[in-house]
């Protein structure tokens, strides 16, 4: 039996950039690190601009003073594709709208929905609250007015309208209908998907 000798992938493993985030998301500067860890101010950033691989001894020490487990910069991240056409249709109580789910049912930190809204299509002639801490429409195409509880909005193509998610409110899509984007902050609901 020949042996086998297997090469490494010459594609080097981005693993700056997720070390770079966790600092950011800790709210530590490179200083502070560098203090942490014992390293050098300047090695720490070359090491997040991936212009030097640390070895394995100096990558430990990265994450333990990041408190972040080592294996997590080598986990592939989740990414997930959903095609419109396969979206889930969902009922958000729209009259004369397709509405879809166009993301994963299972992602809780936001939600988008693509909403095709027929001439005419509203939210119910009763003001309605979603769920979530922040609320946003986009008009991609059409005329989109969105009443709330003290004042109405006209949105054209390329508006957009965020708001806090508990604000009552209603729309009704124009004459010739409205292709529009919602976005959810966290996510109004979640699931398996």
């Amino acid at each position: 039996m020949r042996p086998v000798h297997p090469t490494a992938d010459p594609n080097r493993i981005p693993i700056g950039a997720k070390l770079r985030a966790s600092r950011q998301a800790q709210g530590l500067t490179l200083e502070q690190l560098a203090t942490a860890s014992g390293l050098t101010r300047g090695f720490i950033s070359r090491v997040e601009r991936d212009e030097t691989v640390p070895s394995v001894p100096t990558l430990v020490q990265l994450c333990q003073a990041l408190s972040l487990p080592i294996g997590a910069l080598f986990e592939e991240p989740d990414i997930q594709l959903i095609r419109h056409a396969e979206a889930p249709v969902i009922n958000m109580g729209g009259i004369g709208a397709d509405e879809r789910l166009v993301t994963p049912r299972s992602e809780s930190r936001f939600q988008l929905l693509r909403s095709s809204l027929e001439p005419g299509a509203s939210g119910g002639d009763a003001l309605y609250t979603v769920n979530s801490a922040v609320e946003s429409v986009h008009v991609v195409s059409g005329v989109l007015e969105v009443t709330l509880h003290d004042r109405r909005v006209s949105l054209e193509p390329d508006d957009t309208l965020t708001f806090p998610g508990q604000t009552p409110h209603t729309w009704r899509a124009g004459d010739t209908g409205a292709e529009v984007v919602w976005v959810l902050v966290p996510a109004a609901w979640s699931g398996s998907a």
